[in-house]
């Protein structure tokens, strides 16, 4: 229920085109267009993965179920999902319609929602499934990874750039759809020109038509999947399933790939304990081994700086023209403290993993304060993920904003670090890939996430005051001040004990 809620707040946002746009065509269209774009980058980051999941092969496997019925098994259980997801998305838009539009519409809205959802399943599947028959077993994930990566950049673009190209010099905004063809060919409109069928003017001419194709596409897509796609699923899935055991080659004299060393002496010049050694290269090797952590992490790099240049150009000005005045303002702090958002990303999937049930581990070794492998886990997602990308923000803002900006990139560095810490601190006392990625969050852990929120806010406040007004004493202590803090969370972030966990768990 409270998914669903927050799911419904969020829909809001989707029913603003319903309501701003005259034309209905134009308006279900951008409408349509925000939903399946939502409704592809769940499926493609969280939902595929059960179509591609092979754990219970010891039980279908060996039993008389063909491959298109395993196939479709699968899908309808995503589609089952995505289902309840896109009900309460879409429930502000379906209320504004029949309000406005009468029973006539919001009666029709329900036939376009359930065909974008078989169309979102389809096409991103569909091409799941074609690559898995193109492509070796071995290189499969891989290069399903690196197509969740590109496309989730490509969305965030899209969803943040792509409005600048509907709105006019007096801030309203407006969708000339009449001057743009190739929206004919966008499936969100195939959706929307479904409204032809009560009556509803078609804003471009001779497409009425294309509503046909809202109903044909899903259904020619499930042929495609069922006769062509589906065949030898489950013997490629088996071949997956090999890869990722692991197959050695042992014939003799053939020489194993030795591992690199590198994050063995970061582990070691880091990390005093042999706890917090052990949970560095825990994480190090983990995260790179993670397609999971991968996925969700790796996008990050992009959203920020994507991120950072649709806050400069979302005035009347230009981008170039932004760049231009970038020098003559203070904005350097909001892209250094933007970069935290890389390791809060990294930091809330350090604890989750598929193989979760591994963590056994953990449990059977002498481990007094589980706090000093927690720790060490988080200073290798610091050091792996966030310094070098700090770096290169640092780089960048004392070539637009000069070297005397370097006093502030150190304290920004330490107050970020002291919002990292505390976060850990509060909402993250797991032991690195030990808990479900499904795992419930309790309220109060919910409220204390949002009251450390409040922490970059303030950090960042009083930062913008120091630079504002040349304040370059109160920088240098504002940084002793940060710096004294991060070392008491860290350290007792460091200290915490078995009955601490237990008790952020029960949280």
């Amino acid at each position: 229920l409270l998914n669903s809620f927050i799911f419904m707040i969020t829909g809001l946002v989707y029913m603003l085109p319903v309501v701003a746009v005259s034309d209905r065509v134009a308006s279900l269209t951008l409408c349509f267009s925000f939903l399946l774009l939502s409704l592809t980058f769940m499926l493609i980051t969280d939902f595929s993965t059960v179509l591609f999941d092979s754990r219970d092969k010891f039980i279908l496997f060996p039993r008389p179920i063909n491959d298109s019925t395993l196939v479709l098994a699968r899908m309808l259980h995503i589609f089952i999902y995505l289902f309840r997801i896109i009900l309460p998305l879409s429930l502000p838009s379906w209320i504004a319609i029949g309000i406005m539009d009468g029973w006539k519409s919001a009666l029709l809205f329900i036939i376009p929602i359930i065909l974008l959802v078989f169309i979102a399943l389809f096409v991103v599947n569909g091409v799941y499934l074609m690559v898995l028959r193109l492509t070796k077993p071995e290189k499969f994930k891989d290069i399903i990874n690196y197509f969740q990566v590109a496309t989730s950049i490509l969305f965030f673009i899209s969803y943040y750039l792509l409005p600048r190209m509907f709105r006019n010099g007096a801030e309203t905004v407006i969708f000339p759809i009449g001057k743009y063809q190739w929206v004919k060919f966008l499936p969100s409109y195939w959706l929307a020109s479904c409204w032809s069928w009560i009556g509803y003017p078609l804003p471009l001419a001779g497409t009425s038509y294309f509503s046909a194709l809202a109903v044909i596409c899903p259904l020619v897509c499930m042929y495609v999947l069922v006769k062509w796609l589906s065949p030898q699923f489950s013997r490629r899935m088996a071949g997956i399933d090999a890869v990722d055991a692991g197959v050695y080659d042992t014939t003799p004299g053939v020489k194993q790939k030795i591992p690199a060393v590198f994050y063995k002496k970061l582990a070691y010049a880091f990390n005093k304990s042999d706890d917090a050694k052990a949970g560095f290269m825990i994480a190090w090797l983990q995260s790179s081994r993670s397609r999971s952590f991968r996925m969700r992490v790796y996008p990050t790099f992009a959203f920020i700086p994507i991120y950072f240049i649709y806050m400069l150009s979302n005035g009347n000005a230009s981008i170039s023209e932004a760049m231009a005045h970038l020098a003559d303002s203070a904005k350097f702090l909001l892209l250094l403290y933007m970069s935290s958002f890389v390791m809060v990303s990294a930091l809330t999937y350090l604890t989750m993993s598929d193989q979760y049930k591994a963590a056994w581990v953990y449990y059977s070794t002498p481990v007094a304060v589980p706090g000093k492998v927690m720790l060490g886990a988080l200073k290798a997602i610091w050091i792996k993920y966030f310094l070098p990308f700090f770096i290169a923000i640092s780089i960048f803002t004392v070539y637009i904003w000069g070297v005397t900006t370097i006093v502030d990139i150190l304290l920004a560095l330490v107050n970020v670090s002291l919002l990292i810490a505390c976060i850990a601190r509060v909402g993250f006392r797991h032991l690195p890939f030990s808990i479900a990625e499904q795992i419930k969050q309790g309220g109060a852990r919910i409220l204390k996430s949002f009251l450390v929120m409040a922490v970059p806010a303030a950090l960042g406040g009083l930062h913008y005051v120091t630079v504002h007004y040349h304040l370059f004493l109160l920088k240098l202590i504002f940084m002793v001040l940060s710096a004294i803090f991060l070392w008491l969370v860290v350290d007792s972030y460091s200290n915490t004990t078995w009955k601490n966990m237990i008790k952020s768990e029960m949280e």
